[in-house]
């Protein structure tokens, strides 16, 4: 889409915290209106509804919103967002194996501004399904970098959390 239309959008979205709970239908109704202003087989559309919904209590309805943009071929930064929102989605409605398996090939993939949201998304979806060591290993990697000190030590314990005992 266009830059006026980003704009509105980033507007839009800057505006959320006006909207309390009991009017987060007129903040979705904002956002539907933008989306209706696409080309019907855009992936934009379906991706900013399915934030609206999933940032006002509905994972339920961004999941198939999700999957629909991400069929469109929502890909580059804005299809990464989809995925971690989409497995954290998931992890709400109790498909938190399903988010696994749609984030850890993000492990692997380009790095950007993202990985660390990845790697948190990941450790909810990992301790949803009792595996704790493993998603906190995720968390204490991503922390490591950000710390003044103990950058190594810390990245050590994470490898430690899930690496066989010798």
């Amino acid at each position: 889409m266009n830059q006026n239309w980003e704009d509105r959008v980033a507007a839009a979205w800057a505006s959320f915290d006006a909207y309390p709970q009991e009017r987060a239908h007129e903040f979705r109704a904002v956002i539907d209106a933008l989306a209706a202003e696409l080309p019907d087989d855009s992936a934009l559309g379906p991706f900013e509804r399915a934030c609206a919904w999933d940032s006002t209590g509905h994972s339920d309805k961004a999941v198939p919103l999700y999957r629909e943009a991400l069929a469109r071929g929502l890909d580059g930064y804005k299809g990464r967002r989809a995925r971690i929102q989409l497995s954290s989605s998931l992890r709400n409605t109790g498909r938190a194996e399903e988010g696994v398996r749609l984030l850890t090939p993000e492990l692997d993939g380009p790095s950007d501004e993202l990985d660390d949201a990845v790697r948190a998304c990941l450790a909810l979806c990992l301790s949803s399904l009792g595996r704790d060591r493993e998603g906190l290993s995720l968390v204490l990697g991503a922390l490591a970098p950000h710390l003044p000190r103990y950058q190594r030590s810390m990245a050590n314990y994470a490898r430690a959390l899930v690496e066989p005992e010798s």
